[in-house]
């Protein structure tokens, strides 16, 4: 069964993966149903994810989760999705009903105003963080990876976590150190930030961010 590609183009559009925050057998299950790399005019966004989930082919079999969600872009136009949960749960019908208003009408339409409002003024100011995954390129395959890796996470600041790693082989013997990471958007400047890791030179050659998903 062939995938979806326009769907998955627009899920892909706000997402790193076809769920979750991390790799799972979700992507496996959409990458497989896709014959050939697609066509990045065409479709950025699944080349982008596409080229991410094709350096995990090793690791297919290990990937945690289901492939369940991943059969939503499977085959053609698929049945319109259940009506989706309000995306915040204080918001209220500001309107009432359709039939005439009168005073009384009028009356619990302000109330209801003035009680949303006030959940709003209320609420704490929400925290923006990104998950971010950076691949970060040593000069040859004599390079010390774990003193690349240490000196990576040697770089300390608020608002910046960093998570799990792997080694990932591209060739001639060659591995480079996919990290996850945490950031608070306001705190952390992810150029400023491979400016920093691009300062041991000792180890990098190179770092790219292949995937960011907002929190």
């Amino acid at each position: 069964m062939s995938a979806n590609l326009a769907k998955l183009e627009s899920h892909l559009a706000t997402r790193s993966y076809v769920e979750g925050y991390t790799p799972s057998q979700a992507d496996v299950a959409v990458f497989k149903a896709i014959s050939a790399a697609p066509d990045a005019t065409a479709n950025p966004h699944v080349s982008r994810w596409y080229n991410h989930i094709k350096s995990y082919s090793a690791e297919f079999d290990s990937l945690p989760g289901s492939s369940k969600a991943g059969e939503a872009f499977l085959g053609g136009e698929a049945a319109p999705a259940a009506e989706a949960k309000a995306e915040d749960d204080d918001e209220v019908d500001l309107f009432g009903s359709d039939e005439e208003e009168d005073a009384e009408a009028e009356r619990i339409k302000a109330e209801r105003v003035a009680a949303y409002n006030a959940k709003k003024a209320n609420k704490p100011k929400t925290i923006a963080k990104s998950v971010v995954t950076l691949d970060v390129k040593p000069w040859d395959d004599e390079t010390d990876m774990v003193k690349l890796e240490e000196s990576v996470r040697s770089i300390e600041q608020p608002g910046l976590v960093w998570g799990a790693s792997k080694l990932v082989p591209i060739g001639y013997g060659i591995r480079k150190l996919q990290i996850t990471l945490v950031v608070e958007d306001e705190l952390v400047s992810l150029d400023e930030l491979q400016e920093k890791i691009a300062e041991f030179d000792d180890y990098v050659q190179s770092s790219d961010v292949v995937a960011m998903q907002k929190l």
